[in-house]
């Protein structure tokens, strides 16, 4: 008992370290592109572009109808095959960022849609070009609906990046499966390196809370 205590004293900084210098800034950096893709990909289906719709919707359907994890192996992998290499965390980055950004537009889709087509109509009578009706008045309402469901997603894509220890990314989980190839002591490890995420999201949960407060006492103003 007391070797398995000295491997997790040990460990801990290795794991925090790896999780605040490689899992969240992977979390943070794909989850920003994600939502610029979701953002382009949602307007053009609300603008119902003919061609470009059924562009984004073939994207959707791709990318939610498979794996995460064969996404990462086909970009990391795979694409070495056609003579195409991409490094391991610049693959995760492009991976989590298109698989996300499918979701969130999604997301963001609905939450436009929600929006009463009055506000459109009030903003042309009042001369407001589509991009600033868009810019001033759509969007703001559909993020404030938006938010918990991004929230959300973010905080799933925390424990996503845990895949990426398969293609060779030296997150917190693929420092925990090289200690403990190191020390044998797998259940404390993996428990240990579960605990912190369980932290990570736990964090995450707290800012998402307050923000939705805030999203809240603003909608009332």
């Amino acid at each position: 008992m007391q070797d398995v205590w000295q491997v997790i004293m040990e460990s801990f900084p290795q794991l925090m370290y790896r999780g605040l210098t490689m899992t969240i800034p992977l979390t943070l950096i794909s989850f920003a592109i994600a939502l610029v893709i979701a953002v382009i990909v949602a307007l053009v289906q609300f603008a119902n572009v003919p061609v470009l719709k059924q562009i984004c919707r073939f994207y959707i359907w791709v990318i939610r109808g498979t794996p995460l994890l064969v996404q990462l192996y086909v970009i990391f992998f795979g694409l070495p095959s056609i003579g195409v290499n991409v490094d391991a965390f610049p693959a995760a980055v492009i991976v989590f960022s298109i698989n996300e950004g499918a979701y969130a537009a999604e997301t963001i889709r609905g939450a436009l849609e929600s929006v009463p087509a009055g506000q459109m109509e009030a903003g042309r009578c009042v001369g407001m070009s589509y991009v600033q009706i868009m810019w001033h008045v759509i969007l703001p309402q559909t993020f404030r609906t938006a938010f918990p469901a991004l929230g959300n997603e973010l905080i799933s894509m925390v424990k996503d990046t845990s895949l990426a220890a398969n293609i060779t990314v030296t997150e917190m989980f693929f420092q925990a499966q090289r200690i403990a190839g190191r020390t044998y002591q797998t259940m404390a490890l993996y428990i240990e390196v579960a605990v912190i995420y369980l932290l990570f999201s736990t964090v995450l949960t707290l800012l998402q809370r307050l923000g939705e407060k805030k999203l809240g006492a603003y909608g009332r103003n």
